[in-house]
């Protein structure tokens, strides 16, 4: 079965990992940033090597995201940053191929412990089947 992993991060998140502390996320610095994609690509090439991994991605900065929403007369109504520093977005997720929840499962508690310096927000990672029945 197919299943959507997903982690979440803020604004805050991102401009911590570039440096920049607020109240909700200390700065990262350069080897933080090094150990976490170390982290992550290890995780990749293991889920690459066991044919689990159809596909992941990271995500851009919330700042860059574009909601676009049906307006009442019609018309979309498109609304973009800046978002709230402490406002959870996706930040990343992978489509993995695993034969079972309780997998997928493990998958993701080694995902939840990624590393990051401390005091950095704490977010779940987030597990969703994705339906195969050919429904939107």
């Amino acid at each position: 079965m197919k299943y959507l992993v997903m982690v979440q991060g803020s604004q805050a998140d991102y401009e911590a990992m570039g440096g920049k502390a607020s109240a909700n996320s200390p700065a990262w610095n350069e080897k933080d940033v090094k150990a976490m994609f170390a982290f992550m690509e290890g995780i990749n090439n293991d889920l690459a090597e066991s044919g689990e991994m159809v596909e992941a991605n990271g995500l851009v900065e919330p700042a860059q995201t574009r909601f676009v929403s049906a307006g009442a007369d019609g018309q979309p109504v498109i609304s973009d940053g800046p978002y709230g520093e402490t406002k959870e977005l996706l930040a990343g997720y992978w489509v993995l191929d695993c034969e079972s929840l309780e997998r997928v499962t493990e998958i993701a508690a080694r995902i939840a412990l990624c590393p990051q310096p401390e005091g950095a927000p704490d977010y779940p990672v987030v597990i969703r089947p994705i339906d195969s029945g050919g429904g939107a």
